[in-house]
């Protein structure tokens, strides 16, 4: 395992509740290194933090380590499964403000 897979499985572990549903993958092409988390549903506002923070501070450290090594480090974070959260695409700006409008 290379030092930057280890560092985010040491930091993410150390943050969730399900430490053994915590996989990572770790993949290397021209743009450098991609490393896809993947953490059960309940854990991921704990790896996100309050908006985005977390994630915004694990990704540049990350980026640090993979410059210590030569390397270009990103981070993506998987949707799990049965994710309360939805997008959709086919709605148009108008429809989002209605919303807004109408729920305040």
């Amino acid at each position: 395992m290379e030092r930057d897979q280890q560092f985010l499985e040491y930091v993410v572990k150390a943050l969730v509740d399900n430490p053994n549903d915590v996989k990572i993958n770790r993949t290397v092409d021209e743009m450098g290194v991609l490393l896809t988390l993947s953490v059960h549903k309940d854990d991921m506002g704990k790896v996100i933090g309050r908006s985005g923070q977390t994630a915004k501070a694990i990704r540049t450290i990350l980026r640090v380590v993979g410059m210590k090594n030569d390397a270009r480090v990103n981070l993506k974070i998987e949707e799990p499964e049965g994710s309360e959260r939805t997008f959709s695409q086919d709605r148009s700006v108008d429809d989002v403000i209605n919303d807004l409008k109408a729920e305040g």
